[in-house]
């Protein structure tokens, strides 16, 4: 084999002759198509979950007029507040009507408070937001380094120990592993709050410190996904030839995995990731009351339970555009990531 070939081999899949790459207008196009593509399968998804999710609320045999006055309520106090929820409509002409305000911004107003739900769902909104990225951010940091470390020491002890530990993790649910982590560090290693929260007004450090512990159980059966499929990824990318004649070449070790094998090798981990962006999402409701955080998911949960229609309708439409907008970015950084996609474009 002559230097050349070792060349030829050392180059990975995603470079191209400098006349040939893609210059910042063709990336953006084709960064648009995936979302435009991400877009219109979120329409009608969208459409169909807000359908059940006043339909259900709809459905429900529970009157939510005599619930708001109470048992002492006449049958015409009833009618007249049935009236002034709009619930004396046929219940499709309702939903339409809920649909086009919600599209404007008006989500309505909860039964009990008179509170619009759009400005108690801004006020919850950045708590949840917070949580879930901050697992999110934990998720891809420690999966990324565990995985990757593990892809490198193929068949050593590293490795098959982050084989165990990410099976165990990815097994214990969210609950139990936040139960855990209140015991450890806020009972038996008091350095961190148990719960409440503090927004980042009261000082970053005391915000990250109730943070900390909701965030990082949130994010251990996603981060043992992450570093799984990260590992496999790698350990396959770093037995291609171009890998091969990069380390023939003489390129440093860190380069070689960290500059052309992850980008190869990084598309299953940040699928997986995508799957677990509406995870992180909904898992917010157990986090949030093992914690007593102040979330949108114990607004959807005291809203639930109290029979608040509007603002559990409202709650449930703010978390399927988040998931819906979340696994849109996911798409485009995997056609980011994987060559053969953007060929597809």
């Amino acid at each position: 084999m002559t230097a050349l070939d070792l060349r030829d081999r050392a180059a990975p899949p995603s470079a191209a002759p400098a006349s040939s790459r893609p210059g910042p207008a063709a990336l953006l196009l084709r960064a648009a198509a995936a979302l435009s593509r991400g877009l219109f399968i979120a329409v009608p998804v969208m459409l169909v979950s807000t359908f059940i999710t006043f339909m259900l609320g709809g459905l429900t045999e529970q009157d939510p007029a005599s619930v708001v006055l109470g048992d002492s309520a006449t049958p015409a106090d009833v009618q007249r507040m049935r009236e002034a929820f709009g619930l004396d409509r046929p219940l499709l002409l309702r939903y339409v009507t809920w649909l086009w305000n919600a599209l404007h911004g008006d989500l309505g107003a909860s039964w009990f408070t008179k509170i619009p739900v759009a400005q108690s769902i801004a006020e919850r909104l950045p708590v949840s937001l917070s949580v879930a990225a901050g697992a999110l951010l934990i998720a891809v940091v420690l999966g990324g380094v565990f995985g990757t470390l593990a892809a490198v020491r193929q068949g050593g002890l590293l490795d098959r120990t982050v084989t165990v530990v990410t099976s165990v993790l990815a097994t214990v649910p969210g609950f139990v592993a936040a139960v855990a982590l209140i015991t450890v560090f806020a009972l038996i290693v008091p350095v961190l709050p148990a719960g409440g929260w503090a927004p980042p007004s009261a000082g970053l450090g005391t915000w990250a410190s109730f943070l900390l512990l909701p965030s990082l159980a949130l994010s251990l059966d996603a981060a043992a996904d992450v570093a799984r499929q990260l590992r496999t990824g790698l350990a396959g990318t770093l037995h291609e030839n171009y890998i091969v004649g990069a380390r023939m070449r003489g390129l440093p070790g860190r380069r070689v995995v960290l500059v052309h094998a992850l980008r190869n090798g990084a598309g299953p981990a940040v699928a997986v990731l995508g799957m677990h962006v509406p995870r992180l999402i909904g898992g917010a409701v157990i986090t949030e009351t093992v914690f007593a955080l102040p979330g949108i998911g114990e607004l959807t949960k005291s809203a639930a339970l109290s029979g608040d229609v509007p603002v559990v309708q409202g709650a449930l439409l703010v978390t399927i555009a988040v998931v819906l907008v979340s696994s849109a970015i996911v798409n485009v950084l995997l056609v980011k990531l994987r060559p053969a996609a953007r060929r597809e474009l």
